[in-house]
């Protein structure tokens, strides 16, 4: 019972030793100057804290859930949407619909060189055959 109670006394001198310690760090100055700055950054943070509890942050904070909600809402609507486009097929109508129009387009477009070259030619050749029919009628009055 005796080594228990010297055991015991042994540990309260640690405790009291290493208490003392800590005491005597707390004391420096780069230990003063770091709780000096804990306890600006604590009146700091309780100052934001009263700043979030003033009505009007009360109403802006609501205000982004109402639109956060808004937002959610919106792209669950939109992704129905989609997928009841997807599921009636309107979306691959549109797609093939865009196909067509793109390959009528090209083919316009080589088309349409081609049918601008044909319309020079025709009105080059009508050109010479007016050309023709006046250098003939001086000849067509003498017969």
């Amino acid at each position: 019972m005796a080594v228990e109670k010297t055991g015991k006394i042994q540990e309260i001198k640690e405790t009291v030793s290493c208490a003392v310690e800590i005491m005597r760090q707390i004391r420096a100055p780069g230990v003063q100057e770091s709780l000096g700055k804990i306890m600006d950054m604590g009146e700091v943070v309780q100052d934001i804290i009263e700043a979030l509890k003033t009505p009007e942050m009360v109403k802006n904070i609501e205000n982004f859930r109402l639109i956060t909600q808004n937002i959610s809402d919106a792209s669950e609507k939109m992704h129905s949407t989609i997928k009841l486009m997807e599921e009636t097929g309107v979306i691959h109508e549109a797609k093939e619909f865009a196909r067509s129009a793109k390959g009528m387009m090209d083919l316009i477009g080589n088309t349409g060189q081609d049918l601008r070259e044909v319309n020079t030619a025709v009105k080059s050749m009508f050109k010479s055959v007016q050309v023709l029919a006046e250098d003939l009628r001086p000849a067509q009055s003498r017969y």
